[in-house]
This record gives structure tokens, sequence and C-alpha cells, in this order.
């Protein structure tokens, strides 16, 4: 396989095997995938070693590239039996793996630069900031975080391989930057295991959202020809998400976006579009955050897939059987010129919210009839979400290699097959000698027939030249000889396994780090400020064009500028600005544009919780950055792991708010002309629990805003490491959760 990708790769997700292989027919130029650990999609089938090399053979046969996705949070005990892992996957011929962890990454190039390291969204690269630092850790390309605008994709294109997300799911939160699951259920999203508490029902306390609603989930992500957009922005690589998805939507996505970049006639992309959103599509579309927030981001009516608006419902329930419509539901018209087959499904909505399911009857005059458990009413909207047609066409077909074959055929010399294909050249010769044909000599059509058959080898073969002269082979000799060249056709393209080297070895902490800090930090906003006494105190500001308020210039303590985990380049400009005005010791960053950021402000870094430092590697990449004043460990981790990494320079999360979610677009819907401009709002679950909502203004006066947990963290001292106290937000007095100090990675 060569290094260089298509100006326009198509990557596609693969859950298993049969999603592997429905991508490769359908034209994708590259897949990605799970291994059997560490992946982010823990509860994808995923592959082992064995299943991988298979996958990657007939990947690299169809000219196809495989990316190995291990991309989540690497616990310090972890450290060996990851290694291992990945020198496994990277022998079996893959052409990168994609990391979560930058230092981690960072540490295994400078000791195996032949690995490929692809970095994972995970890392919230968005900014040409953040992908410097990447492409200075061996990082080849960057996966860009879901929110990151076009101007910054512009930015970034030019320093290093780009890959953005153009359909499937959107996480709610910043990439890498969640911790809801985390905290409300122990299950991390940094390690695969998400639970996703985002798609459930939620209220704020503003006028118009005071009823309950998927208040925090986004609608599916599709660009559809806004990828041209994202190409001229200098994107290489455009990708689907859908790892947890069927064979069916794998292939019908890859064949909507082959179809835009090989420029499909507008009725073929249409049917193409609607066998997609056939095969899953939450709430209809959004084109997500790169372009801007539009109004259909969220979607608070429906959660799950939606399918395809088919027909209505015509007219009330039929009579019937009762025990059939106790144990099938009862039987309703539905007015529609949609042909269904038995086994198609469908939803109905009434209003915009979801009224039930209801599953194909039978065929009348003007439509269809549907079974429904639910009570449904005339005028009930009804989509197909299962269609076995859209299905059947997604996986029919697909692509095969094109092969010129010839072949040779004459009395006293071996049988002879050339085959070319993609600019290369291989000839087979036969052991034995053809003798003269005393009868039935072999005929062209004879041949044709042979090598026709492809053994299951996907290729079309075409015949270039034929010479036969009047010669016997009995078909089993002649079949085995057209097996022998198949396979190793096949096997000199597949073959991609690479020679053991020797291991990346497990990184110990650096001597000397050892200590003790006694330090203490707090976070505040203005409205905390002066409550807290610490030794360094983070400012976040409520508006970052503002100026700074004298109690915090003029304190008499380390003062660090609150860093925000998407920076644009006007917020980088204008952070950078404020801290030379006020000549401050340094920033709090969450994210990895805040180290070039130091470097070239001339300032110190206190890296934060959002750097998510997890293990020994990771400490000692990061201790030998000149900037770095102090970091804090990951919010994830026990009190003993952080015990392990703690230092003189570690801080931990000790007490204060626990900050769940960063949230790059207003989950009111932009609505600011009836916006109240508060500072926090209320977002109450259906179990009663109520988590805190605050809004500040970026440096463009855009509004961002962050979620808290329902409650605060108290009571835990660490050792060795210095107490960081999130004072965000005032102390929450009904505290309605308990956060327990515990691995939830």
């Amino acid at each position: 396989m060569s290094d260089k990708i298509p100006m326009s790769e198509i990557l596609a997700p693969a859950g298993d095997a049969a999603c592997a292989k429905a991508a490769i027919r359908a034209g994708a130029d590259a897949v990605y995938l799970g291994y059997s650990s560490f992946s982010a999609r823990a509860s994808a089938e995923n592959f082992g070693r064995d299943s991988l090399e298979e996958i990657v053979g007939a990947a690299h046969f169809s000219g196809v590239k495989v990316y190995v996705a291990m991309n989540t949070l690497i616990k310090d005990a972890e450290l060996p039996d990851f290694l291992r892992a990945l020198e496994e996957v990277w022998e079996t011929g893959v052409d990168a793996i994609i990391l979560q962890d930058v230092f981690l990454g960072g540490y295994i190039h400078s000791l195996r630069p032949d690995i490929r390291l692809h970095l994972s969204t995970q890392a919230g690269i968005c900014n040409a900031s953040g992908a410097e630092y990447a492409k200075e850790q061996g990082f080849s390309r960057v996966i860009l975080a879901r929110e990151t605008p076009l101007a910054e994709i512009g930015r970034i294109s030019p320093l290093i391989e780009t890959e953005a997300f153009v359909q499937g799911a959107l996480c709610t939160c910043f990439s890498g930057q969640c911790y809801f699951s985390s905290f409300a259920g122990e299950n991390s999203g940094n390690r695969g295991r998400c639970k996703q508490p985002c798609r459930k029902k939620y209220s704020f306390d503003r006028p118009g959202f005071e009823k309950f609603a998927y208040a925090l989930s986004p609608a599916d992500l599709s660009v559809g020809k806004s990828l041209f957009r994202l190409k001229e922005a200098g994107v290489s690589s455009f990708k689907i998400e859908g790892r947890m998805r069927r064979p069916e939507y794998v292939a019908s996505a890859v064949r909507y976006y082959r179809g835009i970049l090989d420029g499909a006639d507008e009725r073929e992309l249409s049917i193409r579009l609607s066998d997609l959103k056939r095969a899953y599509n939450r709430g209809d579309y959004t084109k997500g955050l790169a372009f801007g927030q539009d109004a259909s981001f969220l979607s608070r009516s429906v959660q799950g897939h939606i399918g395809v608006k088919v027909g209505v419902v015509s007219g009330v329930a039929f009579r019937g059987n009762r025990n059939e419509r106790s144990d099938r539901g009862r039987e309703y018209p539905v007015k529609s010129d949609f042909a269904p087959r038995q086994g198609d499904a469908f939803k109905v909505l009434r209003d915009g919210a979801e009224a039930g399911g209801a599953r194909f009857s039978r065929a009348i005059k003007g439509g269809f009839t549907v079974f429904s458990a639910a009570k449904l009413l005339p005028g009930d909207e009804v989509f197909v979400t299962t269609d076995a047609a859209a299905s059947e066409r997604a996986l029919s077909g697909g692509k095969n290699l094109p092969v010129r074959l010839s072949l040779r055929f004459l009395e006293g010399e071996p049988a002879e097959a050339k085959i070319r294909a993609e600019g290369t050249e291989r000839v087979w010769r036969s052991e034995e000698i053809l003798p003269p044909a005393k009868d039935m000599p072999l005929t062209e059509t004879d041949l044709k027939n042979c090598f026709l058959k492809t053994d299951g080898v996907p290729m079309d073969v075409r015949f270039e030249e034929i010479r036969l002269g009047k010669v016997f082979l009995p078909k089993s000799r002649l079949n085995a000889f057209r097996r022998l060249v198949y396979r190793e056709f096949y096997d000199a393209r597949a073959r991609s396994a690479r020679l053991p080297k020797p291991p990346v070895p497990p990184l110990s902490m650096p001597e000397g780090y050892a200590g003790k800090n006694e330090k203490t930090a707090a976070i505040v906003t203005p409205s905390e400020l002066g409550k807290i006494h610490a030794d360094v105190v983070v400012f976040k500001p409520d508006d970052y064009a503002a100026l700074l308020p004298d109690a915090f210039a003029e304190g008499h303590f380390e003062k660090y500028l609150y860093l925000p985990v998407r920076a644009t380049k006007e917020d980088l400009e204008q952070i950078g600005q404020t801290v030379r005005k006020y000549s401050l010791d340094g920033i709090y960053a969450e994210n990895f544009d805040g180290i070039i950021l130091a470097r070239r402000t001339g300032c110190r870094l206190f890296a934060g919780t959002g750097f998510n430092l997890t293990n020994a590697a990771d400490v000692a990449r990061l201790i030998k950055e000149p900037s770095l004043s102090c970091f804090a460990l990951s919010k994830e981790l026990s009190e003993t792991e952080q015990a392990a990494l703690s230092g003189a320079n570690a801080f931990v999360l000790a007490g204060g708010g626990i900050k769940l979610m960063d949230l790059c677009y207003c989950p009111f819907g932009r609505s600011c002309a009836e916006c109240d401009k508060r500072g926090t709002y209320r977002l109450t679950d259906e179990e009663g629990r109520t988590f805190f909502a605050r809004r500040f203004r970026d440096a463009r006066g855009e509004c961002r805003f962050e979620i808290y947990n329902c409650a605060d963290l108290s009571g835990f001292l660490p050792a060795a490491a210095g107490t960081l106290t999130d004072r965000t937000l005032p102390p929450l007095k009904d505290k309605t959760a308990g956060h327990r100090r515990k691995s939830v990675l």
C-alpha cells in the first residue's frame, strides 16, 4: 500500500467484518475499526488478531486502507498491555493507528517512527496551534474536533493532513471533554463506555424550554455537497461515523458520498440519500458546527432512528379479531405511494413527537396498512425505518478490481497466465508442459469459462489476449492452475504483514520527579472572585472581551487566565494580549493549543484536567515542556491512581464543581432576540436531579455553555499533590447526588 492518500478519501466505519466488507464493496477508500481492546467503541464487535489480518488483506487487495482505533485513555497499570497490543496491531500491516493520547503518541513516535499515528477527534484539535503540537509529537494526521469552524480548518490543513466527519452521530460535548457518563454512571466516554446521558430528557428553567425534551441531543450530521467546502479548506479524508451501525448503513453512506465526489446526477443522489436516511437517521440532519449552528442542530422532539416520511394515517383502526388486536396491535390505514414489504417497520410521529412504532400488514388501494400497539390518529405522520428494498440496493453490486488477463496455452510449452492490474503485471507458468491433443482439444470457450470463475476474489476479469494451440489439459488440472494463479495474485496484493521489531517499553516516572505539592489552586469566575483564598487563582471571565477585574489583576497570588477548550484564532490572540497587558503569570489550558500559546506569549502553562493525564508517559513527556509550571491530573482517576502520578508540580481536583461538558452551541437554538442573557441556568432530568449550565462569551462575542454536575466534589484530600478547587459556580446547597472518588475509567 502506498503512503499517499487520494485527495478525497472516503473513510468508512467498520464495527465488524460484515461492515468492513460492505464498505469496501461500496467504494470506500479506507475503513477504520477497533481492536479487541483499547477502542473508544468498546461495545462494538471489534477485531482480534486473526480477523484483523483477514480484513487488512481483503482491504489491501482492493486498494483500501485500514486504520485501527486504539483511542481510549490508558491508565498507568495498562501501559505494558497497551504497548504490546499496539505492536501486535501494527505487525498485521494496518496503515495507521488512531490514538487519543498526544503525549503517549509522542513517546511511541520517538522510539518507533515507522508506526503511522493519527490523532483522534477525542484529542480536541480545533485550531492551528493544536495541530502544530500534534505534528511536533509525530502524528501524521489529525482527526478534527467536530466543533472546528471552517476558517480554522483552512488554517490547519496546510500544516498537517486533516480528516473531518461528514456523516453520522454527533456528540453534544466538545470532543474528548465529556465526563457526564463518568460521573452519572461510572462509565467513561473516554474509555469507550459512554452511556449517553445526553440522549435523555431534560428541562431548562427558561421560558419556552420548561417542558422535558431531548434538550442536549444533536441531530445526525450530514454535510452532503458541503463536503466540497471542506475539500476547498484542505480536508483530504471525509469520515463517516458509525462503528455501531449495520452493514446497510455503512454501504448507504459510502454510496451517497461516493456519488457526490464522482458527480452522480441529482436523481441518483436523491435515491442514495433516501436510502441512507432509511438505514439510520436521528432527527433528520444537521450540517454540524463547521458551518455555524443551524436550526436543525438539536433533535429535541425525537430520539433514535426517524427514517423517511412515506405517508400519513388516513383513518381509525379497523375492527378485527380481539385476539389479533391484543397480540399484534391494531390495524391502521396509511395513505401513501410507498410499496412496503413484509418485515418493513415504521415510526409514527404526532406534532413532531414520537407516537409509536408500527409494522407493515398489507397493501390496500391508495396505500397500505400497519399494525401498531399505540393508538394512532388520523393525520399522524408515518416514517419508514426498516426498508428491505433500500437495504438490498445498498448491499447489491459493488466495487471489484478490474484486471486484464492474457493466456498462452501452446503445445510443448507450460501454460502461462499474465495479469495486469493498476499498473502492475505478473506472470505464472505451470510446472507441466502442455501435450498436443489427440482429440477434444481445449477451446477458447473452455479457457474463458474456467478463468471467469474468480474463486471468491473480488475482481472483474477482462481477457486481453488468448493464444491457444491444439493442446489437451484435464479439467481438474486447468482448474488447479487457475486457483493457483488467483490465490497467488490475491496474496501478492493483500500481503502487508510486517516483521516484528523491538517493542516500545513502558515509560516510568523520571528520576527527581517525586516530591510534594502543598499549594492550593482555585478556578473562579467574577461572582466567586474574592471568596476564595488560594496560592494560585485561575480566572474564568464571563466575557473574554471585557477588562479583567482589579480583584484578580492586583491579587497577591499566582494569576492564570482560563483558556476555553475550543479556541479560535481570535480567542488565542485575545487571551495572549490579555496575558501581556496585565502581566499575568500564565494560562490555564484544557487543550494542547495552550502549550503553543504559552510558548508564543512567553508565559507559564498550568495544564488543566482537560489534558487527561492518566499515565507516566503523559507526565514524563509533559514535564519536559519549558513553559510548564504545573498540571492537574485527570479527574477520572481514582485516589490510588492519582497518588502514583502525584509530585511537586501536580494538582488534583479535590473540591467544588465538576464540569461535565463544554457546549460549543446554543442549547436554546440561537433564539437571541428572546434570550434573557442569564449567566446560569438549571438543567433538570426526569429523576429530579439539577445540573447547572453556565453561559459565557468568547472573544468574538459568541455564547458558549458549560454543564456542571448535580453535586459538588468535597472531602477528598490527595497525597503529594496540590488541591484544585473549581468555584466556577457558588457551592450547591442541596446535593442531590454524591461523587465517589473511585476510578470511573
